[in-house]
């Protein structure tokens, strides 16, 4: 099933054009178009940017106004869009190619660098981040299946889970003291707050193995406001959960790691806390349930803003078996 921000492009070239950014070009018949389908549907579910970067589907049976225009002869074939204009040209299922070509143009959507290049850009960064990294680490974030996220007793009236890993700056950052700027890439408010209570259950899946060594958590309540939620104080950190954990479970099960979060601990500029892990517990990690226990005051609810994933990746977990192109006929 395709991923709710891929596009299908009916039979006009002028409409590729328009909705520009990653495309991709396949058959029914095509057997490495159906293999590596999960992983585009995957890229475009966490790398889609409204009115920035739009993932669409193009099948050559039905669409050959568009087939013959762009000249395809070898299925899949991706083409990447800027200013109406193909910058890049993947042919063949090359899951490699492809996430790193689509990654560099969101982070330069991201980065709001990409008007005056023609290209993906030098200067693009892969997203934001409130606190420096490790020596020796780097920024898996990235690494994160956004379609398995789930977060319980969260406010519908903020952000979902999906915003926690977004690679913006966190709005309240960019809109500077004294202003209200607070929406998100969906309309709403880029940051989640909970709902009946000040705990929060977060449950992150990983595309691949993971070895974790640090968590930055964002979080940016408004000052001097008596009813302002709270930046989170205790947390519970819990690896390789097959799902999400209800509080009572939790409460009962012993955590990977409890952490106890002090005001000293977060940076007044960026509202970033870093959770340093025993990293000895955190090799080959393909989940983790992060479990908000209460606040830092006595407020009754809980803000976060954005959360980073600090670490090594490793194997990939298994999203579909690849093959070269020419193993169909056709190809």
């Amino acid at each position: 099933m395709p991923a709710e921000d891929t596009y299908y492009v009916s039979n006009k070239a002028h409409q590729l054009r328009e909705l520009t950014r990653p495309h991709k070009v396949y058959a029914d018949w095509c057997g490495p178009c159906k293999q590596i389908a999960p992983i585009y549907e995957q890229l475009s579910a966490q790398l889609s940017r409204p009115s920035k970067v739009t993932f669409a589907k193009v099948n050559v049976d039905q669409q050959t106004e568009i087939a013959q225009t762009y000249g395809i002869t070898a299925m899949p074939t991706f083409m990447i869009f800027k200013n109406k204009q193909i910058v890049d040209t993947i042919r063949g299922a090359d899951p490699r190619k492809l996430s790193e070509a689509v990654k560099k143009l969101a982070a330069e959507a991201d980065s709001d660098g990409s008007a005056a290049s023609g290209g993906f850009g030098e200067s693009s960064s892969a997203r934001w981040l409130g606190a420096g990294l490790p020596k020796g680490y780097s920024d898996v974030t990235d690494q994160v299946d956004v379609r398995g996220l789930d977060l319980l007793n969260a406010d519908s009236g903020f952000g979902t889970a999906r915003i926690l890993f977004d690679g913006a700056k966190p709005s309240t950052l960019e809109a500077g003291k004294g202003k209200t700027k607070s929406e998100d890439k969906e309309g709403g408010k880029d940051w989640v707050e909970t709902d009946t209570d000040e705990q929060l259950m977060l449950f992150i899946p990983f595309q691949s193995t993971l070895k974790v060594h640090t968590l930055h958590i964002t979080s940016l309540p408004p000052k001097g406001d008596d009813e302002a939620p709270m930046r989170p104080k205790t947390i519970q950190v819990y690896s390789n959960r097959a799902h999400v954990l209800g509080f009572e479970e939790a409460e009962d099960l012993p955590a990977t790691q409890a952490i106890t979060l002090q005001p000293r601990d977060w940076d007044e500029k960026t509202g970033t806390a870093k959770i340093e892990l025993r990293f000895v517990k955190f090799q080959n990690v393909s989940s983790l349930v992060v479990f908000v226990v209460d606040g830092e005051g006595s407020g009754e609810k809980v803000r976060v803003d954005r959360l980073r994933i600090i670490g090594e990746s490793g194997e990939k977990r298994e999203l579909g078996k690849l093959t070269k192109v020419g193993d169909e006929p056709g190809e």
